[in-house]
């Protein structure tokens, strides 16, 4: 693998991203959960975005039409979601506009399994989620036989490095990103792979971390290539986490404000310095 430095292509991406969203403040239409949806909407508004919060299936198509990017997230599954999911996708995808899929507990239950199913035609433009879900998903959409994900819950069981093949397939399928979230990041599309280490491990302490990075990725999304969007909104996560436990112990709910200030407040340059010490590159086999 190699590390990366200024001179890369992939840096000079990141920076430029960070700078258009704020110069742009894209509006992204989300479809997400109960649980998580102030966080979500929060952090898209901090990194730049702006965000609109849907439910309704009639909703799709017109904020698609407006919309710059679509978030979709599986969780906390309602009755309504069923219709409202794949109309947002559905919606999207014709409209020809970047959409993020975050297959939440992916493989639990058959409603759940219905609706990941029938989001595949859609072909997501970055799909992010931890390895088990990332396994699963592959699974579900036939496109992983080899390994099986161990669903429990929202949580994984799964590592990064065991989800790698399950992530190619999924991202030589969509011909989109897929990012894996865990202690160490990977992210890729068919032909790169990044691993992306840092972070504080007090992200685990707060409920929707995930959720709101697959949001932040479709804020991205909106200007930028899949890879790119996936990997800012990667690197932002961890630099804006470590950034937050530096002044020492901190309760969880302070964390979550200070994360969330972070976002805000760190400059383009300092996610392409993070970038720099925490990216490394492989090429996909």
């Amino acid at each position: 693998m190699n590390t990366i430095n200024t001179a890369d292509a992939v840096v000079r991406n990141i920076s430029t991203a960070v700078e258009e969203v704020r110069k742009q403040n894209p509006l992204v239409g989300s479809w997400t959960n109960f649980v998580t949806i102030n966080l979500v909407a929060n952090a898209q508004l901090a990194v730049g975005g702006r965000a609109a919060m849907c439910f309704l299936p009639d909703e799709a198509e017109p904020l698609a039409f407006v919309s710059k990017s679509i978030y979709v997230n599986v969780g906390t599954l309602q009755p309504i979601a069923c219709q409202s999911l794949p109309a947002a996708a559905k919606a999207a995808a014709e409209a020809n506009k970047p959409w993020v899929l975050d297959p939440v507990a992916a493989g639990l239950g058959d409603t759940r399994t219905s609706v990941l199913k029938d989001l595949k035609q859609y072909k997501p433009t970055i799909i992010r989620g931890n390895a088990s879900e990332i396994i699963t998903l592959a699974n579900l959409w036939g496109l992983e036989t080899e390994i099986k994900g161990k669903v429990e819950g929202v949580d994984s069981t799964d590592t990064v490095r065991e989800a790698a093949s399950s992530a190619l397939k999924l991202a030589e399928y969509t011909g989109g990103a897929v990012a894996v979230s865990g202690e160490i990041d990977l992210i890729l599309n068919s032909e790169k792979a990044y691993y992306l280490t840092g972070g504080s491990e007090m992200l685990e302490c707060i409920t929707g971390a995930g959720c709101s990075l697959g949001g932040v990725m479709a804020v991205f999304a909106a200007v930028t290539d899949a890879l790119t969007a996936a990997l800012t909104a990667s690197v932002f996560y961890k630099a804006a986490s470590d950034k937050a436990v530096s002044g020492g112990k901190i309760g969880t709910f302070s964390f979550q404000t200070a994360f969330v200030d972070y976002l805000s407040l760190l400059t383009p340059s300092d996610i392409a310095e993070y970038s720099e010490k925490h990216l490394t590159l492989q090429e996909c086999d």
